[in-house]
């Protein structure tokens, strides 16, 4: 049997907090519910999980916040936010904060135990690109090992240059734009952070050199698409 999925489960409403909980459980996942943002962060700082569904209406720190907070520290949690609030801007949030889906109060249990199933297999699975070696030119770049390859060399990359670089990758001959990379790997898009990023860039362009038909291009305002030229 295979181990059990865990879940960080933050909502403050406590009979649908406590049934939802219930519900998950007898379905075979482990979950950790907190039903106030408060101590959220530093809850899920103690914990292991594979996916988090996040409440976005909270007392004294909403969803969103968290799932910031949340993603600075690991760029590559699944987050699912819950929220009674359908407006197309909130929607628009959340999909901007990195989130792998977003359902709308009421819903039917099974629906989010569905969309659960998905974003797990999407993230998890053996053709994930959590699992992926990609191919950048002549390059191998091992995102797990934080490693690229060319021709019996390698140049190990910090956890930040290898989330960038992963993110690219998945964006390859797409803009990534620069609110996408901020958040997800910085989880803060100002001004010192965004001139960090560019350092990054550089640095990545360095280490991808000896290939000149890699090009990571910069579209001004907007962010960045890596391309290779044939």
């Amino acid at each position: 049997m295979s181990p059990k999925k865990s879940l960080f489960f933050v909502e403050d409403d406590l009979s649908f907090g406590a049934v939802l909980k219930s519900y998950l459980e007898i379905c075979h996942f482990s979950v950790t519910w907190l039903d106030d943002g408060k101590h959220a962060v530093s809850a899920f700082k103690e914990g292991t999980y594979d996916l988090c569904l996040l409440d976005v209406m909270l007392p004294h720190v909403d969803g969103f916040s968290i799932g910031r907070e949340i993603r600075a520290i690991d760029p590559n949690i699944p987050i699912i936010f819950l929220t009674a609030k359908s407006l197309k801007e909130d929607i628009i949030m959340g999909y901007r904060l990195g989130a792998d889906d977003y359902i709308i109060k009421p819903f039917d249990a099974d629906v989010l135990l569905y969309k659960i199933a998905v974003v797990l297999k999407r993230t998890d699975g053996p053709n994930s690109t959590a699992n992926q070696l990609f191919q950048i030119g002549k390059y191998i770049f091992d995102p797990h090992l934080r490693e690229i390859k060319l021709e019996g060399t390698k140049q190990l990359l910090s956890p930040k240059e290898s989330a960038l670089l992963k993110l690219l990758c998945e964006y390859k001959n797409e803009l990534l734009s620069r609110e996408i990379a901020l958040k997800r790997i910085w989880g803060d898009d100002g001004y010192f952070t965004t001139r960090s990023m560019d350092v990054f860039i550089t640095k990545l362009r360095k280490y991808l050199k000896d290939d000149l038909t890699i090009e990571i291009r910069n579209i001004h305002g907007s962010g960045f698409i890596m391309t290779q030229n044939n």
